[in-house]
């Protein structure tokens, strides 16, 4: 039950904030503005519901060593898709024609603040961590990637190669990162940083959405393979290699540390102690 306690909370942030965030696009400073907002929320609420449902620290939302790893993630993120483009560049497929939207990118931060947030929370925050318990984390890794690409087949220009594309790059990255850390704030700053980079920066389409104008004027042309097509870079193979590297590093520092959860046996599932509901 705490599962489906969790989910209602998040998403129901999710959907509402979503919802006001789409209404107010044509204002940027306002998308800015409610976008943060929502995802400050949304990690507020998760925060409350874990600890009613689980009677515990939300150590994975700690605020100590927060602030540094939501940027090196938000780093990571703009670095990878910044690696992307520039490969897809080098072969033609993507082009600057000049000087885009300033005003549009930061709508877009808005928009893509709320968006990276909600995801992780949903996937890696509850999903990935209630599976991990049982399954260990190659089961919840496998699972919850799945379930990410499928999640995307709902967005405009969305494709089976997409999905499949995003369930291998982004899924298994993102809950690599977790894994390795034990934090969300790295794959938060992760997946904003890579959504950032590719709305608000390089204009490009975004898992299938075509979103506003960002800083830059550009069009992509080319072998869908290389550029993605109508998905976007996402469906990029360039993506699927970039961000599959970055997941086997995760995995191996997660290996190292220790944090890898083995699966449970149906005796210590039995042992489990009966997780306390909200009253």
């Amino acid at each position: 039950m705490r599962l489906v306690w969790q989910l209602l909370a998040v998403m129901a942030v999710a959907f509402v904030g979503g919802q006001v965030v789409q209404n107010v696009q044509d204002n940027p400073w306002l998308t800015l503005a409610l976008g943060v907002g929502t995802a400050v929320l949304a990690v507020l609420v998760h925060r409350w519901v874990v600890r009613r449902t689980e009677r515990r620290p939300v150590t994975e939302l700690g605020r100590q060593g927060a602030p540094g790893a939501l940027f090196l993630g938000t780093l990571l993120g703009v670095g990878l898709f910044t690696a992307v483009i520039g490969n897809i560049y080098a072969l033609g497929g993507y082009e600057v024609l000049g000087l885009g939207s300033p005003t549009g990118a930061v709508g877009l931060f808005g928009f893509m603040a709320a968006a990276a947030a909600t995801e992780e929370l949903i996937f890696r925050g509850i999903l990935f961590r209630i599976i991990e318990e049982r399954g260990g984390t190659w089961t919840a890794l496998l699972v919850t990637s799945v379930l990410f690409g499928a999640w995307h087949l709902l967005n405009p220009n969305a494709s089976v190669w997409g999905a499949v594309a995003i369930a291998i790059e982004a899924g298994t990255m993102l809950g690599a990162a977790y894994a390795a850390t034990r934090t969300l704030w790295v794959p938060i700053g992760l997946h904003f940083g890579w959504n950032l980079a590719a709305s608000a920066i390089f204009s490009t389409e975004v898992s299938g959405n075509d979103t506003p104008q960002g800083l830059l004027d550009s069009t992509t042309s080319g072998a869908r393979l290389i550029t993605g097509g109508d998905f976007g870079p996402e469906a990029s193979l360039y993506s699927v290699l970039f961000c599959v590297l970055t997941a086997v590093v995760f995995m191996w520092l997660a290996r190292r540390r220790g944090h890898l959860t083995p699966r449970r046996g149906r005796a210590e599932r039995l042992a489990a102690p009966v997780t306390t509901l909200p009253r």
